[in-house]
């Protein structure tokens, strides 16, 4: 790590993303996007690139915001989504991550496409955001906040950092509660949070974002679960692990296929979570 963080759990993250079946996983399978896709009626589970785009579109949607507001991607890997806003939405987007990698690779490929004056990417960890109090129009997190160790304080900075009226978007996952699924469910779910640090997921049951957006000072414009929109790439990615986590099991190194075994577990159980998108506004 370029950056010297020295809290346990963003080194987690840090190595989970810098395994080679993350790196290779997400740079051969979806381009280096870090999202799960939007499906309607009919269409294949396997085009993911296309419904990668329409997930992106929904967030430009949610965000409605004006052509030029400035927004800030709040864990943003290689800058996929930041330039979805930027060229789609006419949005001026900074991002930023603690993966030293994915800073590097967003500011070329934002190079590349031309658009360095639309968006810009730095190290760094949305609990301790280095930017002033009202410094921008928008702010969305796309599958990040999961890894959250510290929920509450990563939205006290997400009001901070946000316009009065400014706006808030955040696709996320929930967990059903405990005592409403099975305990292999259960045991699954913990596994999947450990391995792939997401320490948020665990307290995130079905309602509590909301509930913690409102004590943050949030107020809650809509709560969507567009879990079944989702699902068909998540049983794409089921279909993908099994034989890597086949592999990992046989041989005792499940430790290095965490992608696949959270693709098998996820979809196995897919009773125990669910997947919206909750849209609010900073009343200050």
């Amino acid at each position: 790590m370029s950056q010297a963080f020295d809290d346990a759990n963003l080194h987690k993250i840090w190595s989970y993303y810098d395994r080679g079946e993350s790196r290779i996983g997400y740079r051969y399978i979806l381009g280096g996007t870090k999202h799960f896709g939007f499906y309607g009626p009919g269409q294949t589970r396997w085009a993911f690139t296309a419904a990668m785009r329409r997930m992106e579109d929904r967030l430009g949607a949610e965000l409605a915001l004006p052509a030029g507001s400035k927004v800030l991607d709040a864990g943003c890997g290689i800058g996929n989504v930041a330039r979805a806003m930027a060229d789609r939405h006419g949005l001026d987007v900074t991002g930023i991550d603690i993966l030293d990698f994915n800073i590097a690779e967003a500011n070329r490929r934002s190079a590349k496409a031309g658009l360095t004056k639309a968006t810009r990417f730095h190290i760094g960890d949305y609990h301790h955001l280095p930017f002033p109090d009202s410094s921008f129009d928008g702010l969305y997190t796309m599958e990040t906040f999961v890894h959250s160790a510290d929920p509450k304080a990563a939205l006290a900075e997400f009001k901070r950092v946000l316009k009065p009226g400014g706006k808030l978007v955040m696709f996320e996952y929930s967990r059903t509660r405990d005592s409403e699924v099975s305990p292999e469910a259960n045991r699954a779910m913990r596994r999947v949070c450990d391995e792939a640090a997401m320490p948020a997921w665990l307290e995130l049951y079905h309602g509590v974002l909301d509930e913690m957006l409102g004590a943050a000072g949030f107020a809650v414009e809509s709560s969507v679960d567009i879990t079944a929109n989702m699902m068909p790439m998540a049983s794409a990615f089921y279909l993908i692990g099994k034989f890597p986590f086949w592999v990992g099991r046989i041989t005792r190194l499940e430790y290095k296929v965490v992608n696949a075994m959270s693709a098998r577990m996820m979809f196995r159980y897919k009773e125990a979570w669910h997947y919206g998108i909750h849209t609010a506004v900073n009343t200050d």
